[in-house]
């Protein structure tokens, strides 16, 4: 039995909750002292609500006698948000000035449904501005650090959600993937990490980034929390006109083995020059392992990987200009004092309210869409995302899951790419192809780099197959002592095993 209530997963909380052992008031509290101990470090958090939480956790307390907690997978359970999704009546920023002070009068589908599940929304989690960034340092407010390393990233653009269930500071949390933004930070932090299908989860309520690529995915410690929690928030939504119908995904199921003799591809382009020797390994000792455990594994290739960064950004920043157009200083946010003129206004309102990452985004993405460059870029960045979906459809014709590491490196240091976007952008360069392509891409834990810092792999499946994904890494988590890992309370670099494991 674990030591700490805030060291225990969210189906253990839920199990001691529904049983009468621990009160949900008790849950909450435990989180909450623990949120505020390990907070100064992590900074995790742009918005702590945790008196609210509190009442929250007595009036369900209150009503065990008129509901049934069985009936709600989430009963009792803390969670966190991502600051790009809306929650009411609690402040959603984006991550950017120019959100800062807004309060939505509404919950995002994802949100209403965690609440009705029985979870408990204890606060907004920190985020690169608008979702555009890898480490969590374009953030307006803050950055946030990684729980193994202080001086490193988190990784971004989710690094606020995968920091806060990495520091134990929550047992789940949500982010979004629009490139890599629930994968890379997952592997940077040591966590599991969910990007569904799109159109698996409603975006209503999200924020919009990049409207083709945007999903709303799960952070969690290991992969059966990620598929309880991913099991609420699934699920066709009337208020988002791209989500779909998809048979449900049921929690227990992952618990079984994949049925058959499964064939894992491993794309020669995922491996070998400029990927860190650490990530290599470790990628290659769970392909290993995978083969012991009776999988077939077959060498592929995904040849337009190449060029999946540059038509990623391309279609992302694009979509932003598109987007990020209603921030104008009438309609949404921010509003500048100055400007005698409607096109000053603009021009003060958006040089005032976004950041440089922000606006470096916009002005790609807006020349890219103009006249006389449509042709030569956006077209063609369309095109290429074409070919990479028809590479990994191809691909996963022929094989069952596709193995890669989840990012290059492990976490990189706090500042070190900030002066040269490029470098930043590249270590999102193995989690692009399948958010191009819509597919269901998991982030598992896999090793320990020489560094003392987390190892991830990525795991990328067939369209609406998120049971497969999460049976095969519950295959690997069983054997493997990675999940069980947590920073260490000797400092940076130090590793200690949670007391619970399974």
């Amino acid at each position: 039995m674990s030591e700490h209530v805030w060291d225990l997963s969210a189906r253990e909380l839920r199990r001691r909750v529904c049983a009468r052992e621990l009160s949900v008031e008790e849950c909450v509290r435990a989180f909450a002292d623990h949120l505020n101990a390990v907070e100064p470090s992590v900074g995790a958090f742009l918005c702590v609500a945790l008196d609210r939480a509190l009442a929250e956790a007595r009036n369900l307390d209150a009503r065990t006698g008129s509901i049934d907690p069985e009936a709600m997978p989430l009963f009792g359970v803390p969670v966190a948000v991502k600051d790009n999704i809306v929650t009411r009546d609690l402040e959603t920023t984006c991550g950017s000035r120019m959100l800062k002070g807004f309060v939505p009068p509404y919950d995002a589908t994802c949100v209403a449904r965690l609440k009705a599940s029985g979870a408990i929304v204890i606060g907004k989690t920190n985020c690169d501005e608008f979702g555009m960034g890898s480490s969590t340092e374009n953030s307006a407010f803050k950055p946030t650090t990684n729980p193994w390393a202080p001086g490193r990233v988190p990784g971004g653009s989710s690094g606020g959600s995968a920091a806060a269930v990495a520091a134990r500071q929550v047992p789940a949390a949500l982010g979004t993937d629009t490139g890599g933004s629930v994968r890379q930070p997952a592997a940077f932090c040591g966590v599991v990490g969910l990007k569904p299908t799109y159109g698996r989860v409603s975006r209503y309520g999200l924020v919009a980034f990049a409207s083709s690529l945007d999903q709303v995915g799960v952070i969690t410690r290991d992969v059966a929390d990620c598929a309880l929690v991913s099991s609420v928030i699934f699920g066709h939504d009337p208020k988002d006109s791209t989500s779909v119908e998809a048979l449900p995904l049921k929690p227990d199921a992952v618990e079984e083995p994949p049925r058959g003799q499964l064939t894992i591809g491993l794309p020669k382009e995922f491996l070998g020059e400029g990927v860190d020797g650490d990530v290599e390994y470790a990628v290659n000792m769970a392909a290993s392992f995978y083969e012991v455990q009776g999988f077939r594994l077959k060498p592929i290739s995904l040849p337009h990987t190449r060029y999946g960064v540059a038509a990623y950004y391309i279609i992302a920043d694009a979509e932003a200009s598109s987007n990020l157009a209603r921030y104008d200083g009438v309609r949404y946010g921010y509003r500048s004092p100055s400007g005698a003129t409607i096109d000053s206004l603009y021009a003060a309102t958006r040089g005032e309210g976004f950041g440089d990452e922000v606006k470096r985004r916009i002005m790609l993405g807006t020349y890219a869409l103009s006249a006389g460059y449509y042709d030569q870029y956006y077209l063609k960045a369309l095109k290429v995302r074409t070919l990479i979906a028809g590479d990994l459809r191809e691909a996963l014709g022929d094989v069952d899951l596709i193995l890669t590491p989840t990012a290059p490196a492990p976490a990189f240091l706090l500042g070190e790419k900030l002066q040269d976007p490029l470098q930043m952008y590249l270590s999102d360069a193995f989690t692009i192809t399948a958010s191009l392509a819509g597919l269901p891409a998991l982030s598992v834990p896999c090793g320990i780099s020489s560094q003392g810092l987390p190892i991830g792999m990525q795991l990328v499946g067939r369209p609406f197959d998120e049971a497969l994904l999460l049976q095969a890494a519950r295959v690997f988590e069983r054997e493997t002592p990675w999940h069980r890992m947590r920073p260490g309370t000797q400092g940076p670099g130090t590793v200690e095993a949670a007391d619970e494991g399974n």
